[in-house]
């Protein structure tokens, strides 16, 4: 039986196929002829993204706590200090928006604000070296944590993203 060269170049096409393509590839014969195809290919492990978990964390002004929860169960609870006085921390609910690990203030005398989690014009979830006055208002607005506290959500927040975390500041 005499073969075209029409006939010989689908099955060396179906190979370049089969060698390159970018998913799994199939070769079958039809009517004496091989037909490759080409299926989108299964996430592997190695190539898939790791599992972001949700992060909640639920400031309540009233009694100057913060509770943090991953995936819905409590893993923190925080005493924290909100704004004092006409520095009124408000009240809602926020994605982090960007985080910055060494930040200083620009409004406040270049004050330290270590591990902050910003979430609304210019409002942070942010370290403090004013400890004894944590339990009690005390900021700017801010919600202010014992460092070692703010670097522990800080780290929460990066690893499983800022469209994963919500910040609920409530009265």
């Amino acid at each position: 039986m005499k073969r075209s060269w029409r006939r010989l170049l689908v099955p060396a096409v179906a190979t370049v196929f089969f060698v390159s393509g970018a998913g799994i590839a199939s070769a079958e014969v039809l009517d004496g002829t091989q037909v490759a195809s080409l299926a989108e290919a299964p996430a592997t492990e190695a190539a898939s993204e790791p599992t972001r978990k949700r992060v909640v964390a639920r400031v309540d002004l009233s009694d100057q706590t913060m509770h943090v929860y991953v995936d819905e169960r409590l893993e923190h609870v925080f005493t924290i200090s909100s704004g004092r006085g006409s520095y009124r921390t408000p009240t809602g609910r926020w994605n982090a928006e960007w985080l910055s690990p060494r930040h200083r203030s620009r409004k406040y005398n270049n004050a330290p604000m270590p591990w902050s989690v910003f979430y609304y014009r210019g409002y942070a979830v942010h370290g403090t070296t004013d400890l004894k006055r944590l339990g009690q208002p005390a900021s700017h607005g801010c919600i202010r944590l014992h460092p070692d506290n703010a670097e522990l959500f800080y780290k929460l927040v990066k690893s499983n993203g800022k469209q994963n975390t919500l910040i609920s500041v409530v009265r």
